[in-house]
């Protein structure tokens, strides 16, 4: 069994392939933008173009285009290889990484839109501890953390809580997609936004 993860919902973009949860090769860049550009290529460097018989892909939450441009490529491929697509949510795959390094909870804090944090705890076991929170940066403090804290913007809200706390600058990496808990992976590649829409429909006249 080939798997071919993909990642490009924050500013990194990766591309991994495994067999068998071996890691055959991977990439990882930091891009901001020009996702779309440089995802195909990537997976394209990978053994045999990265083949695979499944894919996953990353769900957000996230940057709105990078999250999208990650899903459509895997289905695109998904339906060129006929592999089977599955979807991730983003921060969880911030945890495992955490906690492939400091085992226990962990409190995963990432950049948000318009200047708020994506906030979720998750435990020990790597699963959801509670939903994802889009927050100030004041009120992500206020609502505090676990003992470790990942993510792009661990080290910002270790800065603004009274006690000190384990924080590790994470972005994700398809690479570590296999310490993901595998049931959190899911046919269902909806993204998750992690906020309600900016547009709103008119009120009724």
């Amino acid at each position: 069994m080939r798997v071919l993860a993909i990642d490009c919902a924050t500013e990194a973009c990766s591309a991994a392939l495994f067999e068998d949860e071996m890691l055959l090769d991977g990439r990882w860049e930091i891009l901001g933008r020009g996702h779309a550009e440089r995802l195909v290529p990537m997976i394209a460097e990978l053994p045999r173009r990265g083949r695979a018989d499944r894919i996953l892909v990353s769900l957000g939450p996230g940057s709105f285009t990078g999250t999208r441009i990650g899903i459509a490529a895997a289905r695109a491929l998904g339906l060129a290889w006929g592999a089977q697509v599955l979807g991730y949510p983003t921060l969880a795959l911030v945890a495992a990484m955490a906690q492939a390094k400091r085992p226990g909870p962990v409190t995963v804090c990432m950049s948000g839109g318009h200047g708020e944090y994506f906030v979720q705890d998750f435990a020990e076991n790597g699963f959801p501890a509670g939903n994802v929170q889009s927050l100030a940066p004041a009120d992500a403090a206020a609502r505090g953390g676990n003992e470790t804290i990942a993510g792009s913007k661990a080290d910002a809200l270790d800065a603004m809580l009274s006690t000190s706390h384990d924080a590790l600058h994470i972005l994700p990496d398809a690479r570590e997609a296999g310490n993901l808990p595998p049931s959190l992976a899911i046919a269902d590649l909806k993204p998750i936004y992690g906020r309600a829409p900016d547009a709103r429909k008119p009120a009724a006249p």
